[in-house]
């Protein structure tokens, strides 16, 4: 059983960690909404209605498992079938470490589905583990360096993953050979830096303004595409960054999406969350991003696509004309005791919002995790800013019986007006924090410090709410109180994102020799 008291100390990243670390979240308003709160709940509410058309069967045959990203396609991160509470996660016991060689890093969830386990390295490989043994069933050839996120989805048959850093990749789900192999970057500069999602025949992923061969290179611009499950043929794509770059495509660069978006097949509607502009904060020409004056849209953003066409439904920015770096990139749809549907996005702002899915209205907004100085719309010296460039919510969050579960980073950066800052936040500085926010109303239900960086996301198994820590540290939190009730070791850093199926949880450990999943199970 893993001892409560165990920690390790941080260990050093190597390089393609150290870039997933630093990358893995890169870079139609309207009045608030109503003040009352959701209760917590001890058990996760599921639902037994059938699964939307366009649904793959692979979700619909495993939904029990963790059969995509964000657990289902509306990004709950919460466990659908558990036995784990507050009264035996301290059974929790390591079963089986699978280590996972030439994998680089694991900025990724993995997906469960019957008895195997899929992941995605660093480098591409896609790896196929037996749920009972951890015993490698195959591994599919390298794809080239990603910097993270990454990571594979499954459906039709196949499983799709990053192909490097320029585009999208299907594998044989049985065996891991290429099917198909479709670029979707437009330059060198730009990358490929998301865990895909499948929909109703549609594989959804996106390109951003940085790869290994550069970072916010002038020009450059994020623009999500809509693949063919089939054949890899290119149905849609959508230019998050709107017009000619604001003014100075010579300078600028923008937009993007790093991460899986929420998919609601009911309404055929996609939820994409987008990135920052850039230069940022500025550089000595163009001090406080003036290279790009205005809002800057559609960075910062949720924006609602059609799922056929691409077209814009609406959008809503939570940070015009950004100069902190304040990706908005996370979606996950909240369901209310009164069947009400809310669409929240969060992000590196540390600014949550709930907002109508049909139509973009704001029902509520609140910051949550450390704020200093990121209301100030230019520098004029040096200034700490917080949340930093690797601050606010960096990794997924979670939701179940109306309340959203956020995993804060609270490490501030110290900025200047005519310098660009795509490094440098000095993680660890600050204790994190795990924030329980009503989807009705946006009130903060409880705020709970973490002893280090949550990079591990959060995720909803019924009466807690787990996350990990960069030092390797895992944490399980009552739902309720925001209590520690539970902490354990995955024997090396962890900025992936586990996955809960059954009784069991896997965790990706990136940061350790080699790269592992970790699987833990009750006794």
């Amino acid at each position: 059983m893993l001892s409560p008291d165990r920690r390790r100390p941080v260990r050093t990243l190597g390089l393609a960690a150290a870039l997933a670390l630093a990358l893995v979240a890169a870079a139609c308003s309207s009045d608030d909404g109503t003040d009352d709160s959701a209760p917590t709940s001890a058990e996760v509410t599921t639902t037994t209605e059938a699964a939307p058309a366009g649904t793959p069967a692979e979700l619909v045959d495993h939904a029990a498992d963790w059969p995509t990203a964000g657990q289902d396609l509306l990004n709950t991160r919460a466990a659908a079938t558990s036995n784990i509470t507050a009264d035996n996660v301290d059974q929790l016991e390591e079963t089986w470490r699978a280590g996972l060689d030439g994998a680089g890093a694991l900025s990724t969830t993995p997906l469960v589905l019957g008895d195997t386990a899929y992941l995605q390295g660093g480098f591409g490989t896609v790896f196929a583990i037996d749920r009972a043994t951890g015993e490698q069933r195959w591994a599919s050839e390298a794809r080239g360096l990603n910097i993270g996120p990454f990571g594979v989805a499954v459906g039709d048959g196949q499983v799709y993953g990053m192909d490097g850093a320029t585009g999208v990749v299907a594998l044989d789900l049985a065996d891991g050979a290429e099917v198909w192999a479709t670029d979707i970057t437009a330059t060198d500069t730009t990358g490929v830096d998301i865990q895909p999602v499948i929909a109703d025949g549609t594989v959804l992923a996106a390109s951003v303004p940085i790869s290994i061969s550069g970072i916010y290179a002038p020009g450059d611009r994020g623009v999500v595409s809509a693949l063919d499950a089939a054949t890899g043929e290119v149905l849609w794509t959508f230019d998050t960054v709107k017009g000619d770059l604001w003014g100075h495509p010579e300078v600028n660069s923008g937009g993007g999406v790093w991460y899986s978006p929420t998919v609601d097949l009911e309404r055929r509607l996609v939820y994409a969350g987008v990135a920052n502009p850039a230069p940022f904060p500025g550089t000595a020409e163009f001090p406080n991003g003036t290279s790009r004056p205005g809002r800057n849209l559609y960075t910062n953003s949720i924006v609602a696509l059609d799922l056929d066409t691409g077209e814009l439904q609406w959008f809503h920015q939570v940070s015009p004309h950004d100069i902190f770096d304040r990706d908005q990139t996370h979606t996950l749809m909240a369901r209310l005791d009164d069947g009400t549907d809310v669409i929240v996005t969060a992000g590196k702002s540390g600014v949550v919002v709930g907002l109508d899915p049909d139509d973009g209205t704001v029902r509520w907004e609140t910051e949550v995790g450390h704020h200093d100085n990121d209301d100030l719309t230019a520098l004029d010296g040096p200034t700490v800013i917080a949340p930093g460039t690797y601050g606010g919510v960096l990794t997924p969050p979670s939701t179940a019986d109306g309340v959203v579960y956020l995993a804060t980073v609270d490490a501030p950066t110290e900025l200047k007006p005519d310098e660009t800052a795509y490094f440098g936040a000095p993680l660890g500085s600050e204790d994190g924090e795990v924030t329980a926010v009503s989807a009705d109303s946006g009130e903060v239900l409880w705020a709970t410090d973490v002893p280090g960086d949550p990079l591990g996301a959060t995720t909803v198994v019924n009466d807690l709410v787990f996350t990990a820590l960069l030092d390797g540290s895992l944490l399980a939190l009552d739902r309720d109180s925001g209590e520690i009730v539970w902490t354990g070791d995955a024997g090396g850093g962890v900025n992936g994102w586990m996955a809960v199926a059954g009784d069991e949880v896997f965790v990706p450990v990136g940061n350790a020799d080699p790269p592992a999943l970790l699987h833990l199970a009750l006794d």
